[in-house]
Order: C-alpha cells, then structure tokens, then sequence
C-alpha cells in the first residue's frame, strides 16, 4: 500500500455527518496498539472542519490522548460556543464504548494587531535540512518509517540534555493543507526526556497542547524542525515543550505535553 493510499484511508472514510465510521489500512500509522497520536489528532480535526466548513483559522488546540484508537470509532464533534471573533469546537473519537481522545479546538477570525513580538530566533541553528544528516532509517515505531523523512537537527546523541531536535517530513503531502500537516507531524519525536532515562522503556503521550503561531504556516520542500525538549522529568511523566521552526528558521508551531515515562 502505498503512502498516499495511506492518508487517504485515513481521512476519507470522515464525512460531515460524523457517528460510526470505519478505518481501514492503518498499519502504517500504528504506534504500538494505538493509532499514532498526530493521526488521531488529525482525524479529530478533519472531522471538526468537514462538519463545520465555515470556521475561521485554527488557533490552538488542547488534545488528551485517553486510551488507545482501533479502526472501529464514532466520530462526535460540536460546537461549544461560536462569537463575533472565536468558536471554540470540542470532537471526540469514541472506540468500543469508550471515549479514546478528547480534543478542544480554538478558531479565530484575524484582528487588528495591537501587540507585536516576534517568536525568539533559533538557538544553534542546525543549518538548511538539505545539508542534513539522515536520522532513524530502519529505526522508530512504524508509522514513521512509513510515512516521514527525518534528519538530524543537533550534534547531540545518545544521553545528555533532555532535548531532542530533527529536521521531518512527510513523504508524501499531496491533499494536506499546511495546518492538517503540522497536526499529522507535530507529534512525530520521542520526547526529550528519552535522553535522562535510565534505561529503555516505553513513553506515552497523555495530552497535547499547542498554539499556531500562523494562521497559514509554510515551508520549503515539506521541510519542519521539530523541537521535543523536557522542562521537568520526575514521578514517571515528563513536562515537554514542543516547537515547529519552518525550514527558514521562523517558529510556526508551540506546544507542551504531558508525556508517560514507564520504567
């Protein structure tokens, strides 16, 4: 199966109806016995736009990841609350009588700015991903060697600071817009914790909290740096900071997430 294939049998089956539907060929973007959690998160979203058609540019989302997501789902999404300016929309993926994920998305029309700051720069730059080293071939759960590219984005390897920094993409984009890209991709590293473990063991994601800084992100060539990086690892979670840089260096993307760390 190819990857195109693959995202289509991931999105098409979402109609504006929502209620049961039925995934097929998810192989590809399997994480352990649950559907990756950018893929989840996407289906989520797509079922959310697809109902709802009109809404302005996402803004922001909160994302938990409940338990794990199969082929079999229902589809639920509303409207919370839709203003002047803001709609605020929560969708969920319920699997065999239980809710999987909860997400809570927030639209936003554009404003007259009032306040402006940049996004600070990037600290080291790594240089351009076309002079990237290739990173994870043949290594990594499934769906990413299915369905992205990554290359190295630090000198770093192996134990030390709890950061970790790769160049992605996907493979193949065709029928993504850029904001459905950057949910399917921004959930893509280990966490920065993986550096400060002990020993292996597994990690989960628990939720996922992110800002675009753009309404209309952009890149060069698919081209992402993505920027897992622990702010507090104890107890068996970890407290990560997730940023998306462009391929020119400017930050589209800000996040944080709860992540499992098992022993």
């Amino acid at each position: 199966m190819t990857l195109r294939m693959s995202i289509a049998n991931l999105l098409d089956p979402i109609t504006a109806a929502g209620g049961d539907t039925r995934f097929s060929g998810l192989d590809h973007w399997m994480q352990g016995r649950t559907l990756y959690g950018g893929a989840s998160a996407l289906i989520a979203y797509t079922a959310v736009t697809r109902a709802f058609p009109d809404l302005p540019p996402l803004r922001g989302a909160q994302v938990a990841f409940v338990a794990p997501t199969g082929p079999d789902a229902e589809l639920r999404r509303e409207i919370v609350r839709q203003g002047r300016n803001v709609a605020q929309v929560r969708s969920e993926i319920w699997c065999e009588g239980q809710c999987t994920l909860t997400a809570f998305w927030l639209f936003g029309t554009e404003r007259e700015a009032n306040a402006m700051h940049d996004a600070a720069p990037v600290a080291d730059w790594p240089g351009p991903p076309e002079e990237a080293e290739s990173a994870m071939h043949g290594k990594g759960p499934a769906f990413i060697q299915n369905n992205f590219e990554i290359r190295r984005a630090q000198e770093q390897q192996g134990p030390g600071d709890p950061v970790v920094r790769r160049w992605a993409r996907l493979t193949d984009r065709e029928g993504l817009d850029p904001v459905s890209e950057l949910i399917l991709l921004g959930d893509v590293l280990p966490p920065g914790a993986m550096r400060a473990m002990k020993r292996q063991g597994p990690i989960s994601s628990v939720n996922w909290s992110f800002n675009l800084l753009e309404p209309a992100p952009a890149t060069r060539d698919g081209w992402w740096m993505s920027e897992n990086a622990s702010q507090h690892a104890a107890h068996g979670y970890s407290s990560e900071r997730l940023r998306l840089w462009n391929a020119d260096g400017k930050q589209m993307l800000d996040g944080m997430q709860c992540v499992a760390v098992f022993g």
